[in-house]
């Protein structure tokens, strides 16, 4: 059910309305609309999880030295001005709060009208609170951060009962980098407070921050290529200078790549790298020196796990001779190897266009991810079509429920499907 129309007119009716939608889907009566797909998907995953519907549960609240940890740590940090310029100048009047949390769902900061703050007290909404959709149900900080997207919840959209009085618009921030989820901004208020409009604003600041974070990375890779073109100057053979993810700041005797899969835990000596082969690894100030190995060397066997086991455990870890390393996943990109594992003869770029789109047409799109893909694969992936090396051992971890495979698909039709 759309509500945005019928509560921007209507609050109070549009609340009595989705409370008898919350209420049939519980006891399994049919509801008098049903709810919008998001939220019935959510809701979904919440029953399978556990939460009490009548009362919730709550897990404790991290000690204030955790919080200043979390927040110390977290590339957030970089862009709470853009955040709070662009949201509390209109949340304090409009009687919203602005609520940061990280990617675990952790509130590590919160600011707004001192009513409304008094009043997420009273709900559990506080610094260093767990709001991840699998401890409080539906809500505008854990369910955009499983599906990837911004979500407004409203009144009886929550599953928890007590959060019936409240409105939440909640987006993912993520880090330009490798599209990792680094955390959500959620704006949120009293149920009178909702306004169909507030998604977009939350959305479109949302973007601003994640725009703030590539300038940012742009400028640190600039200050790595000053430091790169002498130590490169004075190197033989093929080499570049990377950035501690792995983007490539300058690049010598070897055509330029944009960017290099690292291990998740690099450290200094030799390496193999799936897109250079042997390489030995030299630490510089923000980065690494990488020095391929004048002949290549034939890859070991290789065992590929691929890891599914929840929204917030989605990684590929491969290990051969040379050693081990794990990389964390987009989302997109589990869902791409997800299909290659289960369908090992190979896709298409057309077949996995339509197993996650729906839409044979959309070859650019999955070209462009597998070209991603391919970059901290390498010979472990062919194409034409795309699959993993027959030498490869592919083994694939799923998660205890199947609804929480890929919880943010909807009606992809080969995730929903699987395997024929």
């Amino acid at each position: 059910m759309d509500v945005s129309h019928l509560a921007a007119v209507d609050t109070v009716r549009a609340a009595r309305v989705l409370d008898e939608v919350r209420s049939a889907a519980l006891s399994g009566r049919p509801a008098p609309v049903p709810p919008r797909p998001v939220i019935g998907q959510s809701w979904e995953r919440v029953l399978r999880s556990g939460v009490d519907p009548d009362h919730g549960r709550r897990s404790g609240l991290l000690s204030m030295d955790e919080v200043r940890r979390r927040r110390e740590a977290s590339p957030l940090r970089h862009v709470l001005p853009v955040l709070r310029e662009g949201l509390l100048s209109v949340a304090d009047v409009a009687r919203h709060i602005m609520v940061v949390a990280d990617d675990e769902g952790r509130v590590l900061w919160r600011e707004g009208s001192a009513p409304v703050l008094r009043k997420a007290d009273g709900l559990g909404f506080e610094i260093g609170a767990d709001w991840r959709e699998d401890v409080v149900g539906t809500n505008g900080v854990g369910t955009p951060a499983v599906t990837g997207r911004p979500v407004q919840v409203f009144a009886s959209e929550h599953f928890v009962r007590s959060h019936a009085t409240w409105t939440c618009s909640g987006a993912p921030i993520t880090d330009p980098r490798d599209g990792r989820l680094i955390g959500v901004v959620d704006v949120s208020g009293p149920l009178e407070t909702m306004h169909p409009a507030t998604l977009a604003w939350v959305d479109s600041v949302a973007k601003l921050a994640e725009a703030r974070l590539r300038e940012m990375h742009v400028r640190s890779l600039e200050r790595l290529r000053a430091v790169a073109a002498p130590v490169l100057s004075r190197t033989d053979g093929r080499a570049l200078v990377v950035d501690r993810h792995g983007w490539t700041a300058a690049v010598t005797g070897m055509p330029y790549t944009e960017r290099l899969a690292l291990p998740k835990s690099v450290s200094a000596g030799q390496r193999w790298l799936p897109a250079l082969g042997r390489c030995t690894l030299e630490p510089l100030a923000g980065g690494w020196l990488v020095r391929a190995a004048d002949e290549p060397s034939p890859r070991p066997a290789a065992r590929i796990v691929l890891d599914l086991g929840g929204p917030g455990r989605r990684s590929v870890r491969v290990s051969d001779g040379a050693g081990s390393w794990t990389r964390e996943l987009s989302p997109r990109h589990a869902e791409l190897l997800y299909l290659l594992a289960v369908h090992r003869a190979g896709r298409s770029a057309a077949d996995l266009a339509r197993d996650v789109f729906g839409d044979p047409a959309r070859t650019v799109t999955v070209r462009a991810e597998m070209s991603r893909v391919r970059r901290y694969l390498g010979a472990l992936l062919e194409h034409r079509p795309y699959r993993f090396t027959e030498s490869a051992e592919v083994e694939v971890v799923l998660p205890d429920s199947p609804g929480g495979l890929f919880p943010r698909t909807g009606s992809a039709p080969g995730l929903v499907r699987g395997p024929r």
